[in-house]
């Protein structure tokens, strides 16, 4: 079959391999659609055994990925298991034993989530990321949304399904922060306010936009110094800060503000398999409005390099979400 792997930082080649082999405990699935995540842009995985899996270098790629069974056990059964926090953390299509980018992938029964037949497969590859952005916004442990004051610092890929996932819960009001023109423009129809903070000054739009007293809540989807300073002077006294992004430089806390106006700081880890069935669930149900927006361009799986990570790499203000299919004649419909 074909399927994208990663060799080295910077070397994954789409190529013939052996079709995986499903155990006894595993489902077959033939891969519609699936999805470049940011983190599939960083190094994850060393050329020593994975600590979980054992796997060595090269791997198949793709952990945001759906499909359809192709084959599996007479018993086969779905179960769930709160398992996002292990010590030992792996996920199929980053950690080894195939992944989303390629035909076929031998899975854990255990991993299926059956979809309803109103979530098309054209949009099922993006429960994943949703279901990240699901959880960020149990992890406040807030019942209701109704009266907050919520801001975002980030209008990429995570801050956007944040925003989903804070409109199907009611949020008030929303205000994103986001630098980039294109992903403002596609925000503006989504949040009650989009900020450039190169040009305006956050804390106090956001202070203005709440009766002066600011979020209640605040999604750091940047995880750069000036996104956590810009968070503590907005704040509200008795905020929370929800960090969901993965920092590349040690997070200092603005010690003032933290203890002045009393914040809470929370993080929020991907998401469990309780999260994910309710995403399905909410899919269904159609609360996450405007989902689709999220879909920046669908690709082949022969172009992934080039027109998937590459562009991702030099382009990545053009895009927040790329799809990939294995199937040419999916992408043609």
């Amino acid at each position: 079959m074909r399927a994208a792997r990663f060799y080295d930082e910077g070397d994954i080649r789409v190529e013939q391999i052996a079709e995986p082999t499903a155990q006894s405990d595993q489902v077959l699935v033939e891969v519609e659609w699936s999805g470049i995540c940011g983190s599939d842009l960083h190094e994850f995985v060393a050329d020593t055994p994975h600590a979980l899996t054992g796997d060595v270098l090269p791997c198949v790629m793709g952990h945001e990925f759906c499909g359809r069974i192709q084959s599996c056990p007479e018993d086969s059964g779905l179960q769930k298991g709160i398992d996002h926090c292990c010590q030992k953390l792996g996920f199929l299509g980053v950690s080894g034993r195939g992944g989303g980018f390629s035909e076929l992938v031998a899975v854990d029964r255990r991993m299926l989530h059956v979809l309803p037949n109103n979530v098309p497969l054209s949009a099922a590859a993006l429960i994943e990321p949703v279901a990240t952005a699901h959880h960020a916004v149990k992890a406040t442990r807030i019942a209701d949304w109704a009266d907050k004051n919520v801001l975002i610092i980030g209008g990429g890929p995570v801050g956007v399904t944040i925003l989903l996932a804070l409109r199907a819960q009611g949020v008030k009001r929303i205000i994103v922060s986001e630098p980039t023109l294109a992903r403002r423009e596609l925000l503006s129809g989504l949040a009650d306010l989009v900020i450039n903070p190169f040009e305006e000054d956050v804390p106090k739009v956001c202070q203005d936009h709440t009766g002066g007293v600011g979020p209640d809540v605040v999604y750091d989807c940047a995880g750069i110094p000036q996104s956590i300073e810009t968070a503590f002077k907005a704040f509200r006294v008795g905020g929370t800060h929800v960090n969901i992004a993965i920092w590349e430089k040690p997070m200092a806390v603005p010690m003032w503000d933290f203890l002045s106006k009393d914040i809470t700081i929370l993080s929020a880890m991907a998401y469990n398999d309780q999260d994910f069935s309710e995403v399905v669930q909410m899919l269904a149900e159609g609360k996450f409005h405007g989902y689709e927006k999220l879909v920046s361009t669908r690709i082949s799986l022969e172009d992934l390099v080039e027109k998937g990570f590459k562009e991702l790499v030099h382009n990545k203000d053009a895009h927040l979400k790329i799809l990939v299919t294995p199937k040419q004649d999916t992408l043609r419909a």
